[in-house]
């Protein structure tokens, strides 16, 4: 009971925690950045880092198993990771250019972590015999941890599309403006859009290359999740490859991604390539890891959940 109680109110201090986080990045959208309010958010997200930290320790010490064992439990796990991704630059006295993205995305999975939806699967059960593994831990977290970076990657990627197509319109307004207006306003106007256009050109930048580093690192752990995942379906199943709806996904997601990193190591193609990929690779994140789910077949249906109902 007191398990019980401890992790009710580290979940929700942590949901809080993100919420005034949010509430302070969008503060310093509006008006100039403030160092201290930086600096508050970003030890904000460390406490949320503690206090999920906590509350997973919690749940492995009353239910005797590492919390993977459900889609309640790999969300939990799913906002620890975007946590991490979001405090390692601040350890290493970077700019955290990831806030904006980490800090929501932590946000929407405790919102709903916490929800009413998943009120069935909040309790511990005993594990079902084919999740009684060392495994467990290797596969689920490494996997879960590449969803972490891949979401987080992708969604820089597609901030990326959306400057670089808001950079075409100025571009063409630009040309229509200085064929209109006359030879006396030509150069203060393009010198107001090339300075312009010099900001968003490295934004695109900037953004293509942590899009770039956190992809990769996601690339790897979806890759030694998929790895062990075979070595342990071998064990379990007698076989390393099962054709299950979950293990097609993840090859699906593992394949669009590899396509990513190939077309963006490209460099005569334009960072908007690689990045229409990323993006189509968050949609498909989301239907190997959430998707699959809602429909409760295959050898992973232990991992699927229904919704609840008044």
């Amino acid at each position: 009971m007191i398990f019980l109680t401890l992790e009710h109110i580290l979940t929700h201090i942590s949901f809080s925690i993100v919420s005034i986080v949010i509430t302070i990045h969008l503060i310093t959208l509006l008006v100039d950045e403030i160092v201290k309010l930086y600096d508050s958010s970003e030890k904000g997200m460390i406490a949320t880092f503690f206090c999920i930290t906590g509350l997973l320790v919690t749940r492995w010490i009353y239910s005797g198993h590492f919390p993977l064992s459900n889609l309640y439990e790999s969300l939990i796990f799913l906002s620890w990771s975007f946590s991490i991704i979001h405090i390692v630059p601040y350890f290493k006295k970077q700019k955290n250019d990831l806030s904006a993205i980490t800090a929501p995305s932590a946000l929407f999975t405790q919102g709903f972590t916490t929800s009413g939806l998943l009120t069935e699967v909040h309790q511990s059960a005993i594990l079902v015999p084919a999740l009684q593994s060392e495994w467990l831990i290797m596969h689920v977290s490494m996997m879960v941890l590449g969803y972490a970076a891949l979401i987080c990657g992708s969604l820089l990627s597609v901030a990326l599309l959306v400057i670089t197509f808001r950079k075409d319109i100025k571009i063409f307004y630009k040309n229509n403006h200085l064929v209109n207006e006359s030879f006396s306003n030509v150069f203060g106007n393009t010198y107001f859009f090339s300075a312009k256009n010099y900001y968003k050109s490295q934004s695109i930048q900037q953004l293509d290359h942590w899009s770039y580093r956190v992809i990769s690192i996601g690339f790897i752990f979806l890759t030694i999740g998929i790895l062990s995942g075979a070595v342990w379906a071998n064990e379990a199943w007698g076989s390393y490859w099962n054709w299950d709806p979950k293990e097609i996904w993840a090859f699906i997601t593992w394949t669009v991604f590899a396509i990513y990193l190939h077309t963006r190591t490209n460099t005569k193609l334009p960072p908007a390539n690689s990045a229409i990929v990323a993006s189509i690779g968050f949609l498909i994140i989301w239907i190997c890891y959430f998707g699959v789910n809602l429909l409760g077949i295959g050898l992973h249906s232990y991992g699927s959940f229904t919704l609840t109902s008044n």
